[in-house]
């Protein structure tokens, strides 16, 4: 079980690492996109279909590490209502659902990936197969996965995962309005 969340841990971080790279790497591609069209009148038309492709990496790779850290969408007011023993059944429930939908997306991914190799399909972008942004889906699905298998069965097993959520969601709040007014 703690290799389990070890290689999770490890593997979402790097991920989360690689998601911040491919932010700024899409920060400084639009900059110099702009900087081309606008200052020196050659725009590089490639430009945007690449940070798009950038931006798809930040999100299928960072959500791995936002789901270990539980920073993932969630109602944090209803979960601190009720109860600690009820609240640990909902993180269950939880982690089982991102489970579902990254194993879906595990499945959907490697299927797109096999079909663009299958039939050659290449992007607009010259010499760029079309497999190699679908693979991002993949690669993020299968972390995705892995973080929240290792969440359900700590959760399961009676064991609080790191990054778990406590306390009182309202004082979580208060301290934001304070945080925020400073």
């Amino acid at each position: 079980m703690r290799l389990l969340e070890a290689a999770a841990h490890g593997l979402a971080r790097a991920a989360g690492w690689l998601a911040s790279a491919a932010t700024l790497l899409c920060l400084l591609l639009v900059c110099a996109s702009v900087a081309a069209r606008y200052l020196f009148a050659a725009p590089m038309g490639w430009s945007d279909k690449v940070a798009g492709w950038l931006v798809v990496a930040l999100v299928l790779l960072a959500a791995p590490e936002a789901q270990r850290r539980f920073e993932h969408i969630g109602v944090d007011v209803a979960v601190g209502r009720i109860g600690p023993r009820l609240a640990r059944y909902a993180h269950l429930l939880g982690a089982l659902s991102v489970a579902l939908v990254a194993a879906i997306l595990l499945a959907a991914g490697i299927e797109a990936v096999q079909f663009s190799r299958m039939i050659g399909m290449m992007t607009d972008v010259e010499g760029v197969p079309e497999w190699w942004i679908q693979a991002l889906l993949p690669v993020g699905a299968a972390l995705l996965l892995l973080v929240a298998l290792a969440q359900a069965a700590a959760l399961a097993l009676g064991r609080e995962p790191p990054h778990l959520p406590r306390g009182n969601p309202e004082e979580a709040l208060d301290a934001g309005k304070v945080a925020c007014a400073e």
